[in-house]
């Protein structure tokens, strides 16, 4: 399986994904899920994919075969059109076109051939724009309520990006919400691994920024990892205990008494 997150700010979109695939616990390996084309000064795009490696690895071959094809492609290809919803129906639309060929395989097989994928990046005058596109090749956009999309096995990182995420965010900060997300997710499910790929966009530069791959030993994200885990410590330990009051140590602790049907008969009689 894998993990993804799209962050938009107002000061650009933040990716990153992990690199772990697997077909069982003996066959392990690592494959890139974050995708880029770049054009300076006109555009750049990035595409996270998850599910089926073979399925994604086809969605992007195609997508490349279109952008080779040029002026003679029949269809639109990333690089032709002029806005990033229109990119995000020529991914949609490729998805739809690679189920259709290969609908025996998609329909009939007991393993599930399918993908989601998070779209993102900014195409010469028009702003930074962020799409999730399901499976179907359907597609919705992030907004300035919900800035951010995860695909793949999102559930333990998603509780602290819900939390915390906001447009208004600075890069830095965006960086270290998306991989203290990682963190939590790496910890408690094996089928998402080392190396992350990260990749920070800034808004109207029109090229990549920042783009690196973080391994297990990467001094940075270790001080990361680390800290969230003595905050998450040090939070709890200040958190009340359960009852109406807390204890103090030695003292025998107050039980909540118990409501009986006689009890509730007496009340209700005076």
């Amino acid at each position: 399986m894998t993990y993804c997150v799209g962050l938009k700010l107002d000061r650009g979109i933040v990716f990153a994904s992990d690199t772990r695939t697997n077909a069982g616990l003996d066959n392990i390996a690592v494959f890139s899920k974050m995708h880029v084309w770049e054009r300076k000064g006109d555009r750049v795009l990035v595409l996270l994919s998850a599910g089926n490696l073979a399925f994604t690895q086809s969605i992007v071959s195609l997508l490349n075969e279109k952008i080779n094809l040029g002026a003679e492609s029949p269809v639109a290809s990333l690089t032709s059109v002029s806005t990033m919803f229109q990119c995000a129906r020529a991914v949609g639309e490729t998805v739809r076109e690679l189920r259709r060929t290969e609908k025996e395989a998609v329909e009939n097989s007991t393993n599930l051939i399918s993908g989601s994928f998070i779209l993102g990046g900014q195409i010469k005058g028009e702003p930074p724009r962020l799409f999730q596109i399901y499976k179907e090749g359907n597609f919705i956009e992030a907004t300035k309520d919900t800035p951010y999309f995860q695909v793949g096995e999102h559930k333990y990182g998603k509780p602290i990006i819900d939390r915390v995420a906001s447009a208004e965010m600075r890069m830095a900060v965006a960086a270290k919400l998306i991989l203290i997300s990682f963190d939590s997710t790496l910890r408690s499910n094996l089928s998402v691994g080392m190396p992350i790929d990260l990749l920070i966009y800034r808004t109207d530069t029109l090229e990549i920024g920042e783009q690196r791959r973080i391994e297990e030993k990467d001094p940075s994200y270790r001080k990361i990892s680390a800290g969230w885990s003595q905050a998450i410590r040090d939070a709890f330990a200040r958190v009340d205990e359960y009852g109406d009051e807390v204890a103090e140590p030695g003292a025998p602790r107050k039980m909540p008494e118990t409501v009986t049907e006689e009890g509730v008969a007496q009340q209700a009689a005076s």
